[in-house]
């Protein structure tokens, strides 16, 4: 069980917790050296680490179970409210904006019990899992395993019992961003109320109104992730200062009923490097993905745990053409990167309903092909392709069952 992905991701939680009654601080610091050795060995580009069911290394085709991704997720909420660390909270969030999500049809009737970042075709066919199923990367009512059918449904709603945290000086903390509302008691017993306004994920402000019972002075202290240099925070609109990146921001000050914080955190299109040089997009807690046309069809037969109705087992198949590279310059992607905002629908984790389109330069890589189903292995960044230049859709990789995340860059003059 030692290279099991979903008992290593429940272990995370363990040395923070047990600090509480060791007082040790080496195992207050132990989470942050099982994330790098994790990183460097299994880390893949929806900020999980590969394990599919056994720990399977840097290749964006291996597999991440939706047990691993809600353990992995429950873990972070349980070491962020012990050390309090906005680093964990971003781990936090990707997890869940992402990771989370792919795993999920728009309505959750279905489900994957393996994830792949690079995901082609969603079938019932042998892969190069480290020892799961045929069945594992389709999406059903209990593929594969029902351990992750028993599971999924803890990640939104611990989550969401996550978003805020009382703080030792007896104030509140937003460790993670999203619609809500939160009701407690502060400094002295008084009680507060706290609604939280916004589109986070999809869209970079979001607006507190407080209203305590009578005027009280409390800490509020807001998260500000490690990828929004240009943060800015404003109190019944005057703009604070020292607003700094990967750091919680403190506002000690006399609330009153109404008063309205604005945090804004600027969502600028970035990228990351992963196996064999390949290029990831991202923007603000979103990992990006390229928009793959998708038929649905429906799985009459042959599954080891037929859905009843009115559950439905599906295969999902590729209509349009996944094998690009990408004509960027990595370190200034904002360049050539066109972001198009739309409506936020009831979907919003679907590819029609997405918010937020990237739209970028590729061109496709004949020579990168199928292997067993899948992707095949990346080509080695850069590449030569001869052929001609495209205009690619990018969508939150949440939203895109096909996708590929792990794109070649294509070599340029």
């Amino acid at each position: 069980m030692r290279a099991h992905g979903v008992n290593n991701a429940m272990a995370m939680k363990y040395q923070p917790l047990w600090s509480l009654v060791s007082n040790d601080p080496a195992d207050r610091q132990f989470i942050y050296q099982q994330l790098a050795t994790l990183d460097q060995y299994h880390l893949l580009p929806n900020g999980m680490h590969s394990g599919d069911e056994h720990f399977a290394g840097p290749d964006p085709t291996q597999g991440v179970e939706l047990c691993t991704v809600v353990e992995t997720m429950f873990s972070l909420e349980q070491a962020i409210a012990i050390l309090g660390d906005p680093a964990l909270a971003d781990r936090l969030e990707r997890a869940t904006f992402n990771a989370l999500p792919a795993a999920l049809s728009g309505d959750m009737w279905a489900h994957q019990y393996d994830q792949q970042p690079n995901q082609v075709a969603c079938d019932v066919r042998e892969r190069g899992w480290t020892s799961n199923g045929p069945e594992s990367n389709v999406f059903g009512l209990e593929p594969n395993f029902g351990c992750c059918t028993a599971n999924l449904h803890q990640g939104w709603p611990k989550f969401a019992a996550s978003l805020w945290m009382a703080t030792a000086d007896d104030g509140l903390a937003a460790v993670a961003y999203a619609p809500s509302e939160v009701r407690s008691q502060v400094k002295g017993g008084t009680e507060v109320q706290i609604t939280e306004e916004t589109d986070y994920p999809f869209r970079d402000q979001i607006i507190f109104t407080i209203n305590p019972t009578a005027p009280v002075t409390f800490p509020l202290k807001l998260r500000i992730p490690a990828w929004a240099a240009a943060a800015s925070i404003t109190i019944n609109g005057k703009r604070l200062p020292n607003v700094q990146a990967g750091k919680f921001h403190s506002i000690s000050r006399t609330w009153k009923k109404g008063d309205r914080v604005v945090l804004k955190l600027p969502m600028q299109v970035r990228t990351a490097r992963y196996a064999n040089g390949s290029v990831t997009l991202e923007r603000g807690p979103l990992i990006f993905a390229l928009k793959i046309g998708e038929d649905w069809r429906k799985i009459d037969k042959g599954m080891s745990r037929p859905a009843p109705p009115p559950a439905v087992d599906w295969e999902v198949h590729a209509t349009t053409p996944w094998n690009y590279g990408l004509l960027i310059d990595p370190t200034h992607p904002e360049q050539a990167a066109v972001v198009s905002e739309k409506k936020i629908s009831q979907y919003p984790f679907t590819p029609d309903g997405a918010p937020v389109e990237i739209k970028i330069k590729g061109r496709r890589v004949p020579q990168w092909t199928l292997v067993d189903g899948s992707a095949g292995p990346l080509p080695q960044s850069p590449i030569r392709s001869p052929e001609p230049d495209e205009v690619l859709t990018l969508i939150p990789y949440g939203a895109a069952k096909l996708r590929i995340t792990a794109f070649p860059l294509i070599a340029q003059p």
